[in-house]
């Protein structure tokens, strides 16, 4: 009896860093496309971004996500297939090692498995909010719509001592402000 796909993404799923899973369950060719296809400037900030190719590229990908984060928690709230196509829902928590920044984040992730090996997957969060675990400080300009009055957002490390925020947002003291 062959191994369907949502059990080769779940095997997959409980054995993220493990090679020889791995190896087992991700196929010689297979497309790995984390956050976008290509975006050189959040690559910068999260090197796995974009698209690679081959069991290697997840054990690499994964491998250098957890050597800058701390996974304080990984749910999959939902998980379902429809032929070779399966879908993957949850939420994380993940702790930036360099600054202690705390970011919690819906996920999705759709991966493709042909005789019983993943050939594709693509994994899906809210880079802003991951991205922003790395940031120091520093303000942006931001325009949304043709003719509104640019703004900023973020906060400066200096306001963050300042004010003694300790970058946490006025409106909900119980968040803090990426």
């Amino acid at each position: 009896m062959s191994t369907s796909p949502i059990e080769v993404v779940g095997r997959w799923l409980q054995n993220l860093l493990d090679p020889e899973v791995v190896n087992s369950v991700v196929a010689p060719d297979a497309t790995y496309v984390s956050l976008n296809s290509e975006n050189a400037e959040l690559n910068k900030i999260m090197p796995w971004a974009g698209t690679s190719h081959g069991p290697q590229a997840f054990l690499d990908n994964l491998g250098s996500m957890f050597n800058r984060w701390e996974n304080q928690g990984f749910n999959v709230t939902t998980m379902f297939a429809s032929d070779e196509n399966v879908a993957v829902f949850g939420d994380f928590r993940y702790k930036s090692n360099s600054l202690g920044k705390v970011v919690s984040s819906p996920f999705s992730i759709l991966a493709k498995v042909i005789d019983g090996k993943v050939t594709y997957l693509q994994f899906l969060e809210d880079s802003y909010a991951t991205a922003a675990s790395f940031r120091k400080d520093g303000l942006w300009t931001v325009q949304t719509q043709a003719g509104a009055q640019p703004f900023e957002v973020g906060r400066s490390r200096e306001e963050n001592v300042l004010d003694g925020s300790g970058g946490r947002s006025a409106d909900r003291p119980d968040r803090r402000e990426a």
